[in-house]
């Protein structure tokens, strides 16, 4: 994990248009349980209070390293149903395509996470007995297609009023149109350390931190949830924003 930084409040104020509100979450990482809950929270706060429209962004990593990733699609599928969610790319969903496509890179795969998703699945993954494209067809096979469909699906980014959302972040000095996809599902320390206004204000994930940062130019709310048990959820309208 990267050390927590003291948050600093943007220097100008980014907002939404008005009558809008963002529901945003990242790196999910098969915790259900903690989707669920934090699911049940943006449902009693539609009730509550009732914003003109509402927005969820889930800004990828669903898959791989925590215990249930076959259930955190699921609801993920379901709330697609509403027609009000937008959901993005992560690394890892890049690594499965990226195994599915050359097997060689299988026990990688296993490494970041991928044993847990095959288990999610009922598949028991051993890397030294089973061949891994078998293993892999075997694992599309029993994959909903519900779960596929979702995968294949899933966009880079997504843009609206002031605020840009990506899973890793963006390459300092590239305008945000011309961003590359590794950079968008990868990069780390060039977009971490700069201060410079990147055109839009960046929430993203993809960095374990302690507790969310809202910084002067980007909000990372990635507090590791697989290994804490925290999933940050932010709430964004207007000029405020408020992870919990």
């Amino acid at each position: 994990m990267v050390p927590l930084q003291r948050p600093r409040p943007p220097r100008t104020k980014p907002t939404l248009p008005e009558g809008l509100r963002i529901y945003a979450m990242s790196d999910i990482h098969g915790c259900a349980h903690l989707l669920e809950q934090m699911l049940r929270v943006i449902d009693a706060d539609l009730i509550n209070s009732r914003p003109p429209y509402a927005i969820e962004v889930f800004m990828g990593d669903f898959i791989d390293r925590g215990p249930d990733t076959r259930s955190t699609l699921d609801l993920l599928v379901e709330r697609s149903r509403r027609g009000n969610a937008i959901f993005l790319k992560g690394n890892h969903e890049a690594i499965l395509v990226d195994v599915m496509e050359d097997p060689s890179r299988f026990d990688d795969w296993l490494r970041v996470g991928g044993a847990q998703t095959l288990m999610s699945y009922g598949l028991a993954p051993d890397s030294q007995k089973d061949d891994p494209a078998a293993l892999l067809r075997r694992l599309l096979q029993v994959m909903p297609t519900e779960h596929v469909e979702f995968l294949d699906n899933l966009r880079l980014s997504f843009t609206c009023g002031d605020f840009f959302f990506v899973h890793a972040g963006v390459r300092p000095g590239v305008p945000l149109a011309k961003q590359q996809e590794a950079d968008l599902l990868w990069i780390r320390d060039e977009f971490l350390q700069c201060e410079k206004d990147f055109g839009k204000y960046v929430v993203h994930g993809h960095t374990p931190v302690r507790a969310a940062e809202l910084l002067a130019n980007r909000a990372n709310i990635d507090t590791g949830a697989y290994a804490t048990g925290n999933l940050t959820l932010m709430s964004i309208q207007g000029a405020s924003m408020l992870a919990i």
